[in-house]
């Protein structure tokens, strides 16, 4: 057998790549992660309780989460989506419509389609800096909040903004609307320094996927559940359905390690190194586009895409998060004393980076689109594979996703049109990585 995994691994390490990008552990540098072994990889044998009937030191390791006396945690090791499926599976029998973000994390259409049910999909504010979605516009959502059962939002987007969540949070109070708030990208909300939790203003359901910014392994993610949430003891019973019957001791002790690191962390040394990190990047002509978290940095840079960009930090082996038409997104590590982050070796890399000088932005011909405001779930049975360019006017047959961020920008079930074609083009012409598209093909509905 080749071990085509095993043989990538081994080269990419060989080069001592860089982390700016998730999970929080930044290659195992970052965090407590080193007081666990492989050893602890076992099943339920006496003593070690069960994560699906949790009454003993799995019960106790849960109730130490206490970011918020209104809230009990729940791990999660099949991640943040398993979360987000049991909360929506959870109402799929109260009266009412569900209410997303547009900018929803595509496990959230998943479950849509499990419930077989439709949703109204909010209207959003743009973000002038990053051109992404921020948050649902405040005029009309009373309007589109009414008959709700659930409201789905995103906070903080993928590139590290807020928006007024505890104004928005306001309007559901009137309709009494139910909240599941997926702040996968918040677990070190809180901290000094850092922006406010959900948790701290009254949602029902809030995700947050420890292993994204703090040093827990990849998977492990914790729901915090309202002691009077609606519906609660639906979704605990729906976090077994969704959840592996042999849930990883790995991903629970790590999730243990994180938060413990959580408890103690002192965010002074990050702002340092931070500040440190800018000053780098500003000395080779990039500029940084600040957002609300300081754990985001946007990079731009005069005259270069945002793909550019990527391929020169990968030139000297720092892996950022993502690179869309703009910017290159770093994640950075939580920087604390005795870490084992190559910190300086970062910078000297940074530093060795040859950026020309352009004289003018890129000026991006990036076609429209605008999804309606309601997602139907469909069952498509039937399918093919055409070229993009063959398929205006056919029934889209599966979700068109950029990855990461993981948001579904063309839904199935759509009439595709021309602007989407084009906008499909544009992804493969400029080699973004969309999920639903393979070598210039789609799927479609086959009649």
């Amino acid at each position: 057998m080749s071990l085509p995994l095993n043989k990538k691994f081994d080269e990419l390490l060989k080069r001592k790549p860089i982390s700016m990008h998730v999970p929080g552990h930044k290659n195992m540098t970052i965090g407590y992660l080193n007081k666990m072994n492989f050893e602890m990889d076992m099943t339920e044998i006496t003593g070690l309780d069960d994560l699906h009937h949790a009454e003993d030191v799995i019960a106790q390791s849960m109730s130490n989460v206490k970011k918020h006396p209104d809230y009990d945690a729940y791990y999660l090791v099949n991640g943040t989506t398993s979360g987000i499926l049991s909360v929506i599976q959870g109402f799929s029998n109260v009266q009412g419509e569900y209410v997303i973000a547009r900018n929803a994390h595509k496990s959230v259409f998943h479950a849509l389609d499990l419930v077989h049910t439709s949703c109204r999909l909010l209207g959003m504010d743009m973000s002038i800096k990053t051109k992404q979605y921020l948050g649902p516009s405040l005029n009309g959502l009373l309007q589109q909040l009414k008959d709700s059962k659930l409201l789905v939002l995103t906070y903080p987007n993928y590139y590290g903004e807020c928006f007024d969540i505890e104004e928005t949070l306001k309007y559901t109070k009137i309709h009494q609307t139910p909240t599941l708030i997926d702040e996968a990208h918040g677990a070190h909300f809180d901290l000094a320094g850092f922006p406010k939790s959900s948790l701290s203003m009254g949602a029902d359901y809030v995700v947050q996927s420890y292993h994204k910014t703090l040093p827990s392994l990849t998977m492990s993610s914790i729901i915090f559940i309202h002691k009077n949430a609606p519906q609660r003891e639906k979704v605990l019973k729906y976090l077994a359905y969704f959840q592996s019957s042999s849930p990883s001791y790995l991903l629970m002790n790590s999730l243990e390690l994180a938060h413990d690191f959580y408890e103690k962390y002192d965010s002074n040394l990050f702002f340092e190194k931070r500040r440190k990190c800018i000053q780098a990047i500003e000395s080779i002509g990039m500029r940084i586009v600040e957002v609300n978290d300081p754990l985001k940095l946007n990079i731009q840079c005069t005259g270069y895409s945002g793909i550019e960009l990527q391929q020169l930090f990968e030139n000297k082996d720092i892996y950022v998060e993502l690179a869309d038409e703009y910017q290159v997104l770093f994640v950075l590590p939580l920087w604390h004393k005795g870490d084992y982050y190559p910190f300086q070796e970062l910078i000297d890399r940074i530093k060795q980076i040859e950026v020309e000088k352009r004289s003018n932005n890129i000026d991006y011909k990036i076609p429209d689109y605008e999804l309606c405001g309601l997602y139907q779930p469909v069952e498509i049975s039937k399918v093919k594979s055409i070229d993009i360019n063959e398929a205006e006017n056919q029934i889209l047959a599966v979700n068109i996703v950029p990855y990461p961020p993981g948001i579904p920008i063309m839904l199935k079930g759509e009439l595709i049109t021309k602007n989407m074609i084009k906008l499909m083009n544009y992804w493969c012409e400029q080699h973004i990585r969309v999920e639903g598209i393979k070598k210039h093909k789609i799927e479609i509905k086959d009649e």
